[in-house]
């Protein structure tokens, strides 16, 4: 990162950059928890993890209102269109996290009724592997997501599909 060229005392950044800062802080997570990681999954908002430091205190149920789906568990056949429908309802720009050896790729169940990753279904931006991960290993992939999203080059280049999200 270059040094502020301003006069002292005063910071000076890009519009592009202050909003990717703005959306790292405040995202807004949708719950998705299916099985057994979607208890891990609640205790990263319990206080001795505190989601909150980073931004992420309003947990929402509502696709409308987030910006952030963590698939956490094992994703079964009848389920897998529920889960797109809900990804297709959130605003842009959205992310999805898949926590979970299950989420990631079925993990041990390889039979007919569970979904071989839920990027059959949705594009993932950060796998959290695990079975089941804890709350350490989810802070650390949100925490991935944010530098991606730092990292990104512009709005304009995640709509045409360049960059790290393309």
């Amino acid at each position: 990162m270059t040094e502020p060229t301003g006069p002292p005392g005063v910071i000076t950044t890009t519009l592009d950059r202050a909003v990717r800062w703005a959306r790292t802080r405040s995202m807004f997570p949708l719950i998705f928890g299916l099985a057994c990681c979607s208890l891990e999954w609640m205790a990263t908002g319990a206080s001795h993890n505190d989601l909150d430091r980073f931004g992420m205190l309003a947990i929402r149920g509502s696709p409308r209102q987030s910006d952030l789906m963590i698939v956490a568990g094992r994703l079964s056949q009848k389920m897998a269109p529920v889960l797109r429908q809900l990804y297709d309802q959130m605003a842009e720009p959205k992310w999805v996290i898949a926590m979970g050896a299950c989420a990631s790729s079925g993990g041990m169940f390889n039979n007919y009724a569970i979904v071989q990753g839920a990027d059959e279904v949705v594009p993932i931006d950060i796998y959290v592997p695990g079975c089941p991960p804890g709350p350490q290993s989810l802070l650390h992939g949100i925490l991935t997501l944010h530098d991606m999203i730092m990292d990104a080059e512009t709005l304009h280049d995640r709509l045409s599909g360049v960059g790290p999200f393309g």
